[in-house]
């Protein structure tokens, strides 16, 4: 699967897209480190790596987790950030997880606001159709803290120790977008 915006290209993981996957992860090593939990021994191995598109992959096919991989439509073999929204719920909850990181080079363009909007549209829209998203953010992570509230994410508090991450349990700002498509009382 596919997703256009005005400039930007987002794609569904495959395999096929280890090498550029790879590169992007290792150019962006240094830039992530404040914000990732620690990473596997083999993770940026071409094997781990084409490994974890494999999973995502069915995942995506399975409707459990759905990633996107975004480049700009006038480099798509450049990616330079990634969208996930994992951790589907259905049932009575409708509700999923959504995380993101944009290259360092690429900050501060609205590039990552723009591929949200696209993502936000799908995981709204039949088939997928939820009711509700929620992302965690680091409180001194204030570009994406503009980026939660330029979607209109509603805060919902403060997760303390939520996440280890460069070595201790930071504490996480939670929000929550609802689909506004979903009526108060409509069965899922």
């Amino acid at each position: 699967m596919q997703l256009h915006t005005a400039r930007l290209l987002l794609r569904a993981p495959s395999a096929a897209l280890a090498p550029a996957v790879n590169g992007f992860q290792m150019r962006n090593l240094a830039h992530f480190a404040t914000w990732d939990p620690p990473y596997s021994a083999d993770y940026f191995e071409p094997e781990g790596v084409r490994a974890r598109l494999e999973r995502a992959e069915q995942d995506f096919a399975a409707g459990s987790a759905y990633g996107f991989w975004v480049s700009l439509l006038e480099a798509p073999a450049d990616l330079i950030g990634k969208v996930n929204v994992t951790q589907v719920s259905r049932g009575p909850f409708q509700s999923a997880s959504l995380g993101y990181a944009i290259d360092a080079q690429a900050q501060g363009q609205g590039l990552m606001h723009e591929a949200l909007q696209a993502v936000i549209a799908l995981m709204f829209a039949p088939p997928v159709r939820l009711h509700r998203l929620q992302a965690a953010v680091r409180p001194e992570n204030h570009a994406s803290l503009a980026v939660m509230k330029r979607l209109g994410f509603a805060h919902e508090g403060l997760s303390r120790r939520y996440l280890f991450i460069a070595g201790a349990w930071r504490d996480h700002e939670t929000f929550a977008l609802i689909n506004p498509d979903w009526g108060l009382d409509e069965p899922p």
